[in-house]
């Protein structure tokens, strides 16, 4: 097998130091393609990982027939609850209190004392038994709402267009025309309650003048199944219900969600496709202005290809540093910053698979955009590279 001889890597290094300002802005152009990589990645993660967390294997929603996909639209009659505490076997107890929620859960519109413009808000009517099925709610702020009250999510006021010193505990806010004041703040694990206004079940029912729920939320016993819970629906026609798992629930949003996840992909590739056409803009006018240079090294008696691999070297260099520095600004700036989305609210998520994205596209911006310039570089003669000017 013949070896080539490869230039010094401490040459392609020099390089760069040679021409400052074109490296810099190089560097600065990369850097800026690569952060929009991170931004689009961070959405992506988020969306996903908030709808995966928000899923209880050990919880079932039963609810009104057809209305899995969309549980706002669901109402089934308010004894429903007392119903199925006292006839399903399944449901876990603990002295004598079944672990079953009935809840009413809508969209609304909602206003604050600084905001008197209202904004669509997710409310959702509960009772004391939803900390027990609700394993990840805590309430981090204030305490458990009474009567004129509600529980704010950590994520409420993103979804709601508004800041957090207008949701701060003891802040007036307005529900179909009604003052509710605010008596805390919960954190539910980063999943989509969090975007969510809590409030007594009964007040929320006379709010909206209804006397129905939209689910019952029921915890697994150790060792119950969920088809135990799906037979019951299933065989009592005359209540008209559906089970659904929780976890079943949230996959199927997440398919909802597809297109936009698709959307966004695409908008990465095509960040990222700019990426390399700029590449290649800025190493052809980098190349250009060294083509005598590149002659020279081959008179020395350098391969072209051994001059192919420092340039592609010098690129692969400028995108690490720009990768370094997007990835650093994502962590400090974009990492945990909320958005608000059709279903409530998430926080972009700067993780491993989002960081392997942005560097990955980063290297690969570098190794690409070098390539092709270089090798029109070397397409020139040696005698017609010395005579260029």
């Amino acid at each position: 097998m013949v070896r080539f001889r490869l230039l010094p890597w401490e040459y392609g290094v020099r390089n760069l130091f040679r021409r400052p300002l074109r490296s810099g802005l190089t560097l600065g152009g990369l850097t800026l393609v690569i952060l929009l990589v991170f931004i689009v990645g961070g959405f992506i993660r988020g969306l996903e990982v908030s709808l995966a967390v928000s899923g209880d294997p050990r919880v079932v929603l039963i609810h009104g027939l057809g209305g899995g996909e969309n549980i706002e639209n669901s109402s089934i009659p308010a004894r429903s609850a007392a119903l199925l505490s006292a006839s399903l076997e399944g449901v876990q107890r603990r002295n004598g209190v079944s672990y079953a929620s009935p809840e009413l859960y809508l969209g609304t519109r909602v206003g604050t004392e600084d905001h008197p413009e209202s904004s669509l808000g997710v409310v959702r009517g509960v009772t004391g038994s939803a900390i027990l099925v609700r394993r990840g709610v805590q309430v981090v702020e204030g305490r458990w709402p009474q009567a004129g009250e509600v529980l704010v999510g950590r994520l409420a006021g993103v979804k709601l267009g508004r800041d957090a010193a207008s949701l701060a505990i003891g802040k007036t806010i307005m529900i179909e025309g009604r003052p509710w004041k605010v008596s805390g703040w919960f954190a539910a694990v980063g999943s989509t309650l969090e975007s969510e206004l809590w409030c007594p079940l009964e007040d929320l029912q006379q709010a909206m003048k209804r006397q129905d729920l939209s689910l019952v939320a029921v915890t697994l016993a150790p060792g119950a199944e969920y088809p135990v819970i799906d037979e019951f629906c299933k065989e009592r026609l005359d209540l008209e219900l559906q089970a659904t798992a929780e976890t079943d629930y949230y996959a199927s949003l997440q398919k909802h969600y597809k297109p936009v996840r698709t959307l966004a992909w695409l908008v990465m590739c095509l960040v990222a496709g700019s990426g390399v056409f700029a590449g290649l803009n800025t190493m052809y006018g980098a190349i250009v202005g060294r083509v005598r240079e590149l002659a020279t090294l081959q008179t020395v008696g350098f391969l072209r290809r051994a001059i192919v691999l420092s340039l592609v070297q010098e690129g692969t260099l400028l995108a690490a540093a720009g990768a370094l520095i997007a990835a650093i600004l994502s962590l400090c700036l974009i990492n945990g910053a909320a958005v608000r989305f059709t279903n409530g609210a998430f926080v972009l998520r700067i993780d491993s698979v989002a960081l392997l994205l942005g560097c990955g596209t980063g290297l690969l911006l570098g190794m690409i955009g070098s390539l092709p310039p270089a090798i029109k570089a070397m397409r020139l003669s040696i005698v017609e590279g010395l005579k260029s000017i």
